[in-house]
């Protein structure tokens, strides 16, 4: 239920940039997540995935009654609860996030191992994005010649590392920007992870499309 005072739908919280512009472009494609338009905010923690895992409870509390929704969303690797799993860290900081008058309007978003893992879908926007189009070897051969992906392999076991090594190749420098052309881009479809499903399905929960 939207409180009385709230001024957007939707608030949120993420650990640096590539993350933000991720989202941004995402948010902006409603039609392409089934779902009706947010007004939001988004808003970076200083202090990156430690940060928000630590401290973004705490961070989100004050905006309970200005915004109807809320997301808090953070790298697992780094965040400093990497001895814990990342659905028992994900419950304890929704239920935390329900103690300071979010209720049941909050959502935790791990991703794990980090956000790189979203890039890697087969997709040949993002061999595009990433300057690899026209190349010889293409950019998943290359990746398996480099041993940075197994044969038969959907995404690289170090995915960050990976995208890394790619721009690389290539002479690209890392950006939020391509972050946010392949979240405007790539077909929303094709990406099977779990925090990325978790995302889409809350969303659509969220802000279900108007008859």
């Amino acid at each position: 239920m939207r409180p009385p005072e709230a001024s957007k739908d939707l608030v949120c919280l993420v650990a640096d940039k590539n993350m933000e512009q991720t989202l941004y472009g995402l948010l902006r494609r409603p039609e392409s997540l089934g779902i009706d338009p947010p007004t939001f905010d988004l808003f970076v923690h200083p202090e990156s995935d430690p940060g928000c895992c630590h401290h973004g409870v705490e961070f989100l509390r004050s905006f309970s009654s200005r915004y109807t929704w809320a997301l808090l969303c953070f790298d697992f690797e780094g965040c400093g609860q990497e001895d814990d799993s990342s659905t028992a860290l994900t419950r304890r900081l929704e239920r935390e996030l329900s103690r300071t008058g979010w209720n049941d309007r909050a959502r935790v978003v791990v991703i794990e191992p980090e956000l790189e893992v979203w890039v890697w879908s087969d997709s040949p926007e993002v061999d595009a994005i990433l300057g690899w189009s026209g190349r010889f070897p293409g950019l998943r051969p290359w990746l398996e010649q480099q041993e940075w992906l197994d044969s038969g392999a959907t995404k690289p076991e170090r995915p960050k590392e990976a995208l890394e090594a790619a721009l690389r190749e290539v002479r690209r420098p890392r950006s939020s920007a391509t972050f946010r052309k392949l979240a405007e881009t790539v077909s929303l479809q094709r990406c099977q992870d779990r925090s990325f499903l978790k995302l889409k399905k809350t969303l659509r929960k969220w802000f279900a499309t108007s008859p």
